[in-house]
């Protein structure tokens, strides 16, 4: 049986060892950190949620703040504070079960519950990524340097998506 739940501090080893899973199959993340753990949890972290499958787990996302937001996402939500979906991903043995969506839910609306406005900020070439947010109906506004460079030591290029209007209906309501 899978689930999502919020994150506990006893699944750090855990999820550092999914993350390291995920990098040696994917390379997600692009350079493997120095403290994994500390890379799930940064500073600017809100809450975090986990996925479990058959008793292990098996995905992670993260909410965070983000300082540095493009005047399109800001002039969507103009006068709200943004929470940013990060640190999302599953092992290959548990993908195809609806994980990614249901962590991506999670983070959402753990954004939404916060008086937050859901963004996400995706590679541009993670495919697969970008086909689940789209699904999920993330909207892309715009697209730009990343601040970091890809495995092949270019500058990474990313595209910085808004939750549904849905999510942002929830918010005026409850406003």
């Amino acid at each position: 049986m899978a689930a999502v739940r919020p994150a506990l501090d006893t699944d750090r080893d855990d999820c550092v060892a999914a993350l390291y899973e995920v990098h040696r199959s994917d390379g997600y993340p692009v350079h493997w950190p120095e403290d994994p753990g500390g890379w799930l949890a940064p500073p600017e972290l809100i809450a975090t949620w986990v996925a479990e499958h058959d008793g292990r787990i098996v995905g992670h996302v993260a909410l965070i703040r983000e300082d540095s937001i493009p005047a399109e996402l800001r002039n969507a939500a103009p006068g709200r504070d943004f929470a940013f979906v990060a640190r999302l991903f599953v092992v290959p043995r548990a993908r195809r079960l609806g994980l990614a969506g249901d962590l991506l839910t999670a983070a959402a609306a753990g954004a939404t519950a916060a008086g937050l406005v859901p963004g996400l900020i995706v590679v541009a070439d993670s495919g697969g990524a970008i086909a689940l947010y789209e699904r999920a109906g993330w909207r892309r506004l715009t697209s730009g340097p990343g601040g970091w460079t890809t495995a092949a030591g270019t500058p990474a290029w990313v595209h910085f998506y808004l939750a549904p209007d849905s999510y942002l209906r929830t918010m005026e309501t409850t406003s």
